[in-house]
């Protein structure tokens, strides 16, 4: 069945679908639904592009009628169909309404307000760990400098594996040579300082890629975030 639910909430029917109750070929659905609307019978209904369940062209259209409409439109095919298109009515709206909990049970009403409680003092919670260490790092960024993966992974009393794994899966981050890299965009941002040399003993070059300030404040953010959501 194609009935639709609207953006607003408004059940409605689509052509095709009084063409499946009635038994009558859409096509003549959809002229019998411009003529009764021609004759100002009907509004007008909204029309949508949908894909051809048969032969001939990939996409056609179709309308969407509203209830008291749809009930004149099968009026005018198939009186006899009335009663089917009744019960699918009873079925589309049933099927839109939505169920809420019933509040005059006492116990029903205290359960889903200590759930709120509950969700509330959650959400405390998280802050409060969240505080302590966002004033942490406030005060770091005030030091400037910059930080390595394990100072920043130590300041924030993260997981490295956890944090590593953040970094690698919000592609801020990824290995280069078996060295944890920032992408382009985040060093742009100024979230990273890359710092490359070569080794006074054996001429190796190395890469070194640190948090700037600026970097750590962010990382703490998507950490904290990182956190409740585990938390949630």
């Amino acid at each position: 069945m194609n009935s639709v639910i609207s953006a607003r909430n408004a059940v409605t029917m689509s052509s095709r679908d009084i063409a499946d109750l009635t038994g009558k070929r859409h096509d003549n659905v959809m002229r019998t639904i411009e003529k009764l609307y021609e004759q100002s019978v009907i509004t007008l209904p909204q029309f949508e592009e949908v894909p051809n369940p048969g032969p001939g062209p990939l996409v056609v259209k179709q309308y969407l009628v509203g209830k008291r409409d749809s009930f004149v439109v099968v009026a005018q095919l198939s009186p006899e169909f009335t009663a089917r298109l009744v019960d699918r009515w009873q079925e589309l709206e049933s099927r839109s309404a939505v169920t809420l909990p019933d509040f005059t049970n006492p116990a029903i009403a205290a359960r889903a307000w200590a759930d709120q409680v509950e969700a509330t003092q959650a959400a405390n919670e998280q802050l409060a760990i969240a505080g302590p260490k966002a004033a942490f790092v406030d005060q770091y960024v005030e030091s400037g400098g910059s930080m390595s993966f394990r100072q920043v992974a130590k300041l924030l009393k993260a997981n490295e594996r956890q944090l590593r794994q953040l970094l690698l899966d919000n592609h801020i981050m990824y290995y280069l040579g078996g060295v944890l890299t920032p992408y382009q965009p985040h060093i742009d941002a100024g979230r990273f300082e890359v710092k490359t040399g070569t080794c006074e003993h054996n001429s190796h070059a190395f890469s070194q890629s640190r948090f700037t300030a600026k970097g750590v404040q962010w990382i703490a953010g998507q950490w904290a975030q990182f956190e409740m959501q585990g938390a949630a």
